[in-house]
């Protein structure tokens, strides 16, 4: 319990650390405010116009899956920052401080944490403004935003493992979007599963993208009369999305820590 509270006040620093770093280089928190803006509108003005989604408007089904889309690309400043933090030696710097050896990454994870808050907040006045509405209580709404950081989270450690893998901020960035794309799109963000073909219906109900996008959806009250999943993973999304958080959490933190320490050794 000593090392896991040295581990967090020491992450809590390095946090802090990269918040400042916004005063510094203010286009990040820019370009993270305006690209929630620029998929809202893209989706519910291009796209809204020709898509019917039967049992709801599309304007209503679309929001919560771009919110999980962009929480999910918002965890590729994890990688980023690290790739870019190893490239510029600044590792090695921290690896001669008496701190927590995982304290880089959980400070990292964190911070993060607040990009995620902002993109969500900056999309749900766009989502208001363009017709969206939250049709349940304070509580359930609550459930739904929490969802989201959540799996943010847990994605943001998959992005810090590949973060130490690769050699440079920009390889990172290609390399997200490989898994990113394929993972937000075949799934149930922007049309309904099971209207999707053969192979790409199955990938799609099981895909956790899926179950964090229906939780999200049940949580604001944006289902409207859509009938209810019979499969199991979108049925229960909240604990499908749980079971996921839960699988990448215990493999990519040891995961992470351990390249961690590899590749800041490397970089002597």
């Amino acid at each position: 319990m000593r090392n896991v509270a040295l581990a967090l006040a020491d992450g809590a620093v390095v946090a802090k650390r990269n918040l400042i770093k916004i005063k510094r280089v203010p286009e990040i928190l820019i370009f993270t405010t305006m690209s929630p803006i620029m998929f809202v509108v893209l989706f519910a003005y291009v796209f809204g116009s020709s898509i019917e989604i039967p049992g709801t408007t599309y304007r209503e089904y679309l929001i919560a899956g771009v919110f999980v889309q962009t929480v999910i690309f918002g965890s590729t400043f994890t990688g980023a920052g690290l790739a870019d933090d190893m490239t510029k030696g600044i590792i090695d710097r921290f690896r001669s401080l008496p701190m927590s050896r995982s304290a880089v990454l959980v400070g990292r994870t964190g911070s993060d944490i607040f990009y995620n808050m902002t993109s969500i907040l900056v999309m749900t006045i766009a989502g208001l403004v363009v017709g969206w509405r939250i049709r349940t209580g304070v509580f359930e709404a609550i459930g739904g935003f929490l969802t989201l950081l959540l799996f943010a989270y847990a994605i943001s450690w998959i992005m810090a493992f590949v973060g130490m893998k690769v050699s440079s901020p920009e390889v990172v960035q290609n390399a997200s979007f490989m898994f990113i794309f394929p993972m937000t799109f075949i799934a149930n963000t922007f049309v309904r599963s099971d209207l999707l073909p053969g192979p790409l219906k199955t990938f799609a109900e099981w895909n956790p993208v899926s179950a964090v996008a229906q939780a999200a959806r049940e949580a604001f009250g944006n289902t409207g009369s859509l009938p209810q999943p019979d499969v199991w993973s979108l049925a229960n999304p909240i604990a499908y999305t749980l079971i996921w958080v839960g699988i990448i959490l215990v493999v990519f933190i040891p995961l992470s820590v351990r390249q961690y320490n590899r590749a800041a050794g490397r970089t002597k």
